[in-house]
């Protein structure tokens, strides 16, 4: 393979990580739209049960080779994930799309000092940077007039943390483990744990999901949101490096809070604004480095030095 096949690939692959962000950002959208009639818990019951059934029917022959070692993993992960989307879910009751879309990528920021925290990997100063605007945003986008945050803005941040924890893991077990397996036994793992908890929390069965208008809206959550996004996530990771995957995907917030103004209504004031911008700034800062002004600043340099 040449190196132009090479660059076709690698172009490709970030465009179907932006296409990744794209669908979870709309997702934030048919979440809000549908939790009148659909109940959090069941909601993810039904995503989860939707998305682990498609992959089971594509993978069919894949899953034969399964190991203990992949259910232990897989269910792990099932876990993380489970808790993410539920206290996610959850939250977007009590606060706008937008907000859930953006304060949920702070997990791209708390990744480096949990990687601190439990594999002995020190940050480095532009994470430390992040996290301090990443502070600043949160504090601008959430905190209302009396400096509170609501409960939805809340749960959403302990989303974040979970979502940071499973991404770690993924990672460690990403290396021995095959992932497509590991994906679909995390996802039916989390379709059993929300069909558990289903009834406790959110009571009998919604009777209101088997209206067309919430099918339809499942089915985007379940079959695109959760089945095709982490399909396309998984491959197209293969072809590009982490930092650029990163920040390809934070876009989901940047999606989020367009569709939310798109297609709900929502407003943002000024300060709010800013928030965003910061919080975006701070994910571009963990992740980046600002790579690319150093590169640009060389290359400068080297032309001055040329003329």
């Amino acid at each position: 393979m040449n190196k132009l096949e090479d660059k076709k690939i690698m172009r490709l692959s970030e465009a179907g990580l932006l296409g990744t962000a794209l669908i979870w950002g709309f997702a934030f959208v048919i979440v809000k739209n549908s939790v009148d009639s659909v109940p959090p818990v069941y909601m993810l019951a039904f995503r989860f049960t939707i998305a682990a059934l498609g992959l089971m029917i594509i993978f069919a022959r894949r899953l034969k080779n399964i190991s203990r070692r992949d259910l232990r993993c897989g269910a792990f992960l099932g876990i993380f994930l489970f808790l993410s989307y539920f206290f996610q879910t959850v939250g977007i009751q009590y606060t706008t799309a937008g907000k859930n879309a953006f304060l949920t990528t702070v997990y791209v920021v708390i990744v480096p000092f949990l990687h601190w925290l439990i594999n002995r990997k020190k940050p480095d100063k532009y994470c430390v940077c992040a996290a301090f605007l990443a502070v600043v945003g949160i504090g601008l986008l959430s905190l209302n007039g009396d400096l509170s945050m609501n409960v939805g803005d809340v749960l959403t941040l302990i989303c974040g943390l979970g979502y940071a924890l499973h991404m770690i893991f993924i990672d460690r077990y990403a290396r021995t483990q095959d992932p497509v397996l590991l994906t679909v036994v995390q996802i039916a793992v989390a379709a059993l744990l929300s069909w558990l908890l289903a009834p406790a929390m959110d009571g009998g069965f919604p009777m209101g999901a088997l209206a067309p208008d919430m099918i339809t809206g499942m089915l985007y959550l379940g079959l695109g949101s959760t089945m095709l996004a982490f399909l396309l996530q998984n491959v197209c990771q293969k072809y590009t490096n982490p930092s650029t995957t990163s920040l390809l995907l934070s876009m989901e917030s940047v999606f989020g809070a367009l569709f939310s103004i798109l297609f709900l209504g929502e407003w943002m004031s000024g300060r709010m604004v800013v928030g965003c911008v910061l919080i975006f700034i701070a994910i571009t800062m963990a992740e980046t480095k600002f790579d690319f002004i150093k590169k640009r600043g060389k290359e400068y340099g080297r032309s001055e030095n040329a003329a």
